[in-house]
């Protein structure tokens, strides 16, 4: 059996890439002979780093040849359907969607997608027309699902978990760093922030600062800063941690997909901002508090119970924020127990959309 993968792989960013990871890991769990080939924008790093064919997701001639020959088309998972930060994205991966349907006549699937923000009503057209051609649709988030019910989508439409909460945990992977950092056995807080270009920006540096500061000088917690999205976080978090004047700490940028759960496990709380960050704590069964930018950090948070200070541009205080971080900590046991009875049915759920796509390539 032969698969094509597309999404937004091969672009360094960590949430994407382990979307990825755990795509094929649950596929070949399913089917240990399938032979996969990526649509990716670096295709060298993809075929050595997962063991998998790849190809150059912007060269069609090489696109159509792996479709024509596959056996059909798997679209997922992430934000791939959305006009928010790109308007080439709908057109593009919709594009791969009918390259299968309409040229190769092939199946093809959608993986545990976040959906949306579709504001165009041409990319709410283009979403409708493609996935009504979909062999099977499968959505991340309640929300994702009643935006395509919204735009006029029928047929079934599954509410999965996101691949990511299948994969698994290896604590102590990173044993020797923290040794080296001085943090061996010691409590310490995992920060994973983003950049944030919007007209509050230097409100929201200066009060992430300022808790950080304060995390660092009162909780008895170290500050470790978590890069999630290469050089790009690398930049801001070494930017914020300069900006304080307690020390902090930054994990490699360029660590792997596990070394980075890893590191979440063996911390007391993540402070969230990107999704994959908030998934890894899940699946490391470490408490967390959210800060949303995007309506996924917000269903996310919500499907696992944990608490959300607001959306980055919001009216909370440095205050709001710190007690609670505090309240979390303070009471981690009964945080952590809490999180497990949300995410041990996510987890046990993650791997099943690839045993229904493999099932159903084989009828």
């Amino acid at each position: 059996m032969k698969v094509v993968l597309s999404g937004y792989y091969g672009f360094h960013n960590v949430g994407d890439e382990a979307i990825l990871q755990a795509i094929i890991h649950a596929l070949r769990a399913e089917k240990s002979d399938i032979e996969i080939t990526v649509l990716s924008n670096d295709p060298d790093h993809t075929k050595k780093t997962y063991g998998v064919a790849a190809v150059n997701r912007w060269k069609l001639g090489e696109v159509f040849k792996v479709v024509r020959s596959a056996d059909g088309v798997i679209s997922g998972g992430g934000s791939l359907l959305q006009d928010k930060t790109s308007m080439k994205s709908v057109p593009y991966y919709t594009g791969i969607m009918m390259i299968a349907n309409r040229i190769a006549r092939k199946p093809f699937f959608v993986y545990a997608q976040g959906i949306g923000p579709l504001n165009q009503t041409v990319s709410q057209k283009l979403v409708r027309y493609a996935l009504s051609k979909a062999n099977f649709v499968s959505v991340r988030d309640q929300e994702s699902f009643e935006l395509l019910r919204k735009i006029g989508l029928g047929g079934e439409i599954e509410l999965v978990p996101d691949p990511v909460m299948g994969m698994e945990y290896k604590e102590g992977l990173n044993q020797a760093w923290l040794e080296k950092e001085g943090l061996a056995g010691k409590p310490f807080i995992t920060v994973a922030i983003r950049d944030w270009t919007s007209s509050g920006f230097t409100e929201f540096k200066e009060k992430i600062v300022e808790v950080l500061d304060r995390c660092a000088g009162e909780s008895g917690h170290h500050v470790v800063f978590l890069p999630m999205h290469g050089e790009h976080d690398d930049v801001f978090s070494r930017e914020i941690m300069a900006a304080m004047q307690n020390p902090a700490f930054i994990f490699p940028d360029d660590a792997s997909i596990e070394e980075k759960v890893s590191l979440i496990g063996d911390s007391s709380l993540l402070l969230g901002m990107r999704l994959h960050a908030l998934i890894f704590a899940a699946v490391a069964y470490t408490p967390m508090v959210g800060i949303s930018y995007d309506l996924k950090i917000d269903s996310f948070i919500n499907q696992v119970d944990q608490p959300l200070i607001g959306h980055v541009d919001g009216d909370w205080s440095v205050e709001q924020l710190y007690a609670l971080l505090r309240k979390q900590m303070g009471q981690h046991s009964e945080e952590v127990e809490k999180l497990k009875e949300k995410a041990i049915p996510l987890q046990q759920k993650a791997n099943e959309t690839a045993k229904k796509v493999i099932g159903l390539l084989e009828k």
